[in-house]
């Protein structure tokens, strides 16, 4: 089984920075992709941001030039460093692994969730 535990919520000013980490409990190796997702109140989740084997990331529009995805496999852990937030990034932020085999039956793991709050 994989664990991933996330780390970094916060209530947040307009303008301030956040960083989300995601640790897994295993070493990410045969990792296909990870990826943030959030999810805000009444709407679906969606993916925000995606980091590839090879180190390729993607955005979505909403976000793109105010967060960056990384990794660090040292650590077995990704971050999603939120920059120039704005209230409608508040949203639950998941963090997904998606492996290239399968891990305990499974080829996919969630994290808890994490809470993001950007007010005034």
């Amino acid at each position: 089984q994989v664990q991933l535990v996330e780390s970094g919520e916060g209530l947040v000013q307009p303008g301030g920075s956040l960083r989300l980490s995601c640790a897994a409990s295993v070493r990410i190796i045969s990792i296909a992709a990870m990826l943030w997702y959030r999810q805000a109140p009444g709407k679906e989740r969606i993916v925000v941001a995606v980091i590839t084997s090879d180190d390729s990331t993607n955005y979505a529009d909403s976000i793109k030039g105010r967060f960056t995805i990384s990794r660090n496999d040292a650590k077995n852990t990704v971050y999603l460093q939120m920059n120039s937030l704005k209230p409608g990034d508040t949203a639950v932020y998941y963090c997904n692994v998606q492996f290239t085999i399968l891990i305990a039956g499974k080829y996919e793991y969630w994290g808890q969730g994490t809470q993001v709050t950007v007010s005034s």
